[in-house]
This record gives C-alpha cells, sequence and structure tokens, in this order.
C-alpha cells in the first residue's frame, strides 16, 4: 500500500481537486483506493456521496469525524487489506505541533499550488517546515509539486516554474484551469470520466502522476527511496 497525503496549509489551492481526481483515477483503472478526508469542511466527503454506484469504487472515510455510536475509532478508521492507495485529504493550516508525525505516516506528499505571489511564498514557507519540522528528508517522505489552475505562457506561470525549479522538488503534474473539474466535483466523477470531447486533455495529468507513483514498482510502498530515484 502506497500512503499518499495531499497537503498544503494555504487554503483554496485544490488539496480536494487532486485528492478526488486522484482517487477515482486510480479505482479507474482497477486498483483498490481509499480516500480519508481530514478536513472538517468534509469535500471529499460530499464528492464521495455523490458518485454513483456503478463507478469504480473508492472506499471513502470521514477521518475528522468521531466514529458512529457503537464503534471503535480504530475500526471506523481501518483500510481495506486489499488497498494499493491510500489518499488523505488535509485542511489548511496545518499544525506544526505533529507536523513530523503526519510526515513520518506517509510515504508522498503532493503539495498543490497556485501560480499566485501569495500561494507560491506561502507554498515555500509550507516546504520549509515540511524539511525542517517535519524532517521529510529523515523520514524518506517523498515530496511533489503539482500545480493548480495554470494557463500556459503567463507570468505567474513562468514565476511558479522558477520558484520551483529553486526547491529541487518534482512538478509531476500541471493541472488545467478549466471549469471540467467544477462539472467533475459536482457529479462525483474524476475529471477523466468526463464525457465531453475535449475533457480527455485533462486526464493527461493523471495519468502522468499515476505513472509517476507507480514508476517504483511493488517495492515502492516499502521504500519511498525508490520513487525519489525514479522520478529523476
Amino acid at each position: 500500500m502506497l500512503r499518499i497525503s495531499v497537503m498544503n496549509t494555504k487554503g483554496g489551492c485544490g488539496k480536494t481537486t487532486v485528492a478526488t481526481n486522484l482517487a477515482s483515477y486510480c479505482a479507474c483503472q482497477g486498483y483498490a483506493t481509499s480516500l480519508f478526508d481530514y478536513d472538517r469542511q468534509a469535500s471529499s466527503i460530499r464528492w464521495l456521496k455523490q458518485r454513483k454506484s456503478g463507478r469504480p469504487p473508492v472506499h471513502g472515510v470521514a477521518a475528522f469525524a468521531p466514529p458512529p455510536e457503537g464503534v471503535t475509532r480504530s475500526w471506523h478508521m481501518r483500510v481495506p487489506e486489499n488497498t494499493r492507495y491510500l489518499i488523505t485529504d488535509t485542511p489548511a493550516g496545518y499544525g506544526l505541533v505533529d507536523m513530523e508525525d503526519r510526515v513520518a505516516e506517509t510515504d508522498v506528499i503532493l503539495i498543490p499550488v497556485l501560480p499566485s505571489f501569495i500561494d507560491i511564498h506561502s507554498t515555500a514557507d509550507f516546504v520549509r517546515d515540511l524539511l525542517l519540522i517535519g524532517k521529510a528528508r529523515a523520514h524518506n517522505t517523498q515530496l511533489a509539486i503539482v500545480t493548480n489552475r495554470t494557463r500556459i505562457r503567463t507570468r505567474a506561470v513562468e514565476k511558479l516554474e522558477r520558484f520551483l525549479q529553486q526547491l529541487d522538488i518534482p512538478v509531476i503534474a500541471r493541472i488545467r484551469d478549466t471549469q471540467h473539474y467544477v462539472a467533475a466535483a459536482e457529479r462525483g466523477l474524476g475529471v477523466h470520466e468526463l464525457a465531453e470531447r475535449d475533457a480527455h486533455k485533462d486526464m493527461e495529468s493523471w495519468a502522468a502522476l499515476l505513472d509517476w507513483l507507480d514508476s517504483g514498482g511493488e517495492d515502492i510502498g516499502r521504500s519511498p527511496r525508490l520513487l525519489k530515484n525514479a522520478s529523476r
């Protein structure tokens, strides 16, 4: 099982978009996938409730909520044995107190970032915290960037690309600025599941992301170092 956390302390950067689209894409490829929502806004859980029963299933858990009456916390938080990908959607304003524990509990941290001055600097601070406080390198936790709402040949995107090069962290996917993601979210779908003719352009981002995650083979869940080496 590969544990993937979608994290950024900056709100509105697209964490739920990344978590839900990745979960649906993994499920559609035949992988057993679990989606844990730690954000009290419950956006991922609402997305799951909109997903029709005929679609490839995603096992969902409202991790932010207490267990139902008569159910233990451990049973509430259980992960099906055959799960290949465990994806967690996290809240904004992630606390620094338990950051190292959160980093140690995951193999890969995907960091969505918007091409804006405020988001770039906020993400830089967050990456610094992951490295210094969370000790991501010591825990062999791989960090990767997913750029959101990107438009080609804009000044903001150029600044974002320069910033990412300085971090020496791979950019593994670029999410287009398109209303397809809004339409998909309202129906509990991934953008790749839309029937619209031009939606296939957006599927390429998720195929590339999953290829990157899978590039270390079956040992990747046991050794995140393989993932790091494969991304270079």
